[in-house]
């Protein structure tokens, strides 16, 4: 059976702003994944319980996925009880790790050593690594095996620096995902903001906002294949 690793925060504050994870962002792959017959692991950095972003659960966010999500017991119980980072051998039968994203990875995504080896041992071994929205964040301190920052000269998305002022939380998140991106090289594409984008360039995966969860993942079944 296909394994897959989906990823959530564990910090519900950013600079005392709260956050946490934007359910769709977990609930889309979390069902599609669920749907193509894959053992989904859901893990954070700290184990345990997932905080959940309110606004998440607001007007024009709360998908019919994550509805479904939030009245599911068994979905419930994995964000409940999630399994630590560290805790995880990625070397043993896994064969993709996806990034979901919410502001609360601007805070536990980085230097995270355990998050960092992950990928870049999966990524080493061909197999698929995904990230979207925020969660390409995770990407920035992890190397290809030549050493090179992970996404130079790769096509990638993420949630965008006119996003990110869009919602006026430019000036909390450690950087712009962009425009960071682009400093290591990367080949960045955008959509306009909150169109549907998403980057497939080798195994590496990407979609740029919650409205991309749903293609992104599909992306990521279609490499799975």
């Amino acid at each position: 059976m296909t394994k897959i690793v989906l990823v959530a925060t564990s910090a519900s504050e950013l600079k005392n702003h709260p956050t946490g994870t934007w359910v769709e962002e977990v609930a889309t792959p979390y069902y599609l994944f669920k749907d193509a017959g894959y053992e989904v692991v859901l893990a954070s950095p700290a184990g345990g319980p997932i905080p959940i972003d309110q606004n998440s659960l607001g007007e024009g966010a709360f998908t019919s996925d994550a509805k479904k999500f939030m009245h599911d017991a068994n979905a419930l119980g994995a964000m409940s009880h999630s399994v630590k980072l560290d805790a995880i051998d990625f070397g043993d039968g896994v064969d993709a790790i996806y990034l979901s994203g919410g502001h609360g990875v601007c805070v536990d995504y980085i230097n995270n050593a355990a998050l960092k080896a992950a990928i870049e041992s999966l990524f080493a071994s061909g197999k698929v690594v995904a990230a979207d929205c925020h969660g390409p964040v995770g990407f920035v301190d992890c190397v290809k095996p030549d050493g090179s920052a992970l996404v130079k000269d790769k096509n990638v998305t993420g949630f965008s620096d006119s996003e990110e002022k869009a919602v006026q939380l430019d000036h909390l998140v450690p950087f712009l995902l962009e425009t960071r991106f682009k400093e290591q090289g990367a080949k960045f594409e955008k959509t306009g903001d909150w169109g549907v984008h998403v980057c497939v360039d080798g195994n590496l995966v990407t979609g740029q906002n919650p409205a991309s969860s749903e293609e992104c993942a599909k992306a990521v079944i279609n490499l799975l294949k």
